[in-house]
């Protein structure tokens, strides 16, 4: 017999209190596995590939792997924005190269030079905008959007140089692609800055609530009276724009521009960095800090590969397998998440 209240080592009243125990550990193991995403992995690979060959590590080949990496975090960190919402956007590299081609264009006019950068920044933002207007406007599927949008602004770019490669040598702008501060490249200056800005919208304001909001629950935020129309045009217009400043620093740092080849698969890069970096695909769920990651963890990947004389062809199919890796991860994730 027992007092009220003990627990008396069969199915008493104390026994129903494991239950919950046993369900905030896990929580709490899911929140840590979440927080500290694929960091490890990350600092594996750089391990690996510094054993397996001694340039890795040097400060040279690691500036390298920055300055690769961070059109990619700017690129994902505008995916990331679009993917918390549950959406999908195929068409940043087609919009890169078109930004590209106009900063190039724009570049030319005499005396004007540096207004390629508004140029090419108006030009992704606006077609970002037509992809979100489509989107929220008139619910149309995102990836079907997006994928006219990948076709049509490519052959826009094409349009733009008449098939060519546009250059010009004396670029005004050169210095964002090729600059340094303090020997810190200028391309991971502005990418670390983009990352910081993403994190304070998501993190510290009321629009990154309402965009967790709308991909975990739409139907739950109109009933909240958050505009999910508005969301869904921010977060577009935020992607393009970011596909505009890739545009942008790739301009600066080939002082060229090409509408066939330039951002060629770009968009499967940045969705493979969100989606390696924790954000889920059925949204609401993710971080800029784990895409910033996955995104050091896809150009730490290229660059290793190289070094140790891994074909082209092989780096392709590696990439394609840490995309299905990554979507597999986030399944599991979704499912082992569900059952607790």
């Amino acid at each position: 017999m027992s007092l009220p209240g003990q627990y008396s080592g069969a199915r008493g009243e104390g026994a129903p209190s494991a239950a919950p125990a046993v369900r905030l550990v896990r929580r709490g193991i899911g929140h840590g596995l979440r927080t500290v995403g694929m960091l490890p992995v990350l600092i594996v690979l750089c391990i690996g590939f510094e054993l397996l060959t001694d340039r890795f590590g040097t400060w040279q080949n690691l500036s390298i792997v920055m300055q690769q990496a961070s059109i990619n975090v700017v690129l994902a960190a505008g995916m990331t924005f679009v993917i918390l919402t549950s959406g999908i956007d195929l068409s940043v590299g087609s919009m890169l190269a078109a930004s590209a081609m106009v900063a190039l264009i724009a570049s030319k006019v005499p005396g004007w030079g540096m207004i390629g950068i508004p140029a090419g920044l108006a030009t992704g933002l606006g077609f970002g905008a037509i992809n979100g207007g489509l989107i929220a406007g008139f619910r149309l599927p995102p990836f079907i959007v997006t994928l006219g949008m990948l076709t049509a602004v490519r052959g826009f770019a094409r349009l733009l140089g008449n098939d060519q490669t546009v250059i010009n040598s004396s670029l005004p702008f050169a210095f964002i692609g090729n600059g340094t501060l303090l020997g810190i490249p200028l391309l991971v200056i502005i990418s670390a800055a983009v990352v910081v800005i993403s994190w304070f919208i998501l993190r510290r304001t009321v629009l990154g609530i309402h965009v967790y909001s709308v991909g975990g629950n739409p139907g739950g935020a109109r009933l909240a009276g958050i505009r999910v129309w508005a969301v869904l045009l921010f977060v577009y217009s935020f992607s393009g724009l970011c596909a505009g400043l890739g545009g942008v620093m790739s301009a600066g740092r080939l002082y060229a521009a090409n509408g066939i080849q330039l951002g060629q698969s770009y968009e499967l890069d940045a969705i493979a960095a969100v989606i390696l970096g924790g954000t889920s695909f059925v949204g609401g769920i993710g971080s800029i800090w784990g895409t910033l990651v996955g995104a050091l963890i896809i150009a730490v990947m290229s660059n290793g590969l190289i070094l140790t004389g891994v074909p082209d062809i092989w780096q392709y199919i590696v990439k394609g397998l840490v995309i299905i890796g990554a979507v597999t991860l986030d399944h599991f994730r979704q499912s082992g998440e569900a059952r607790t």
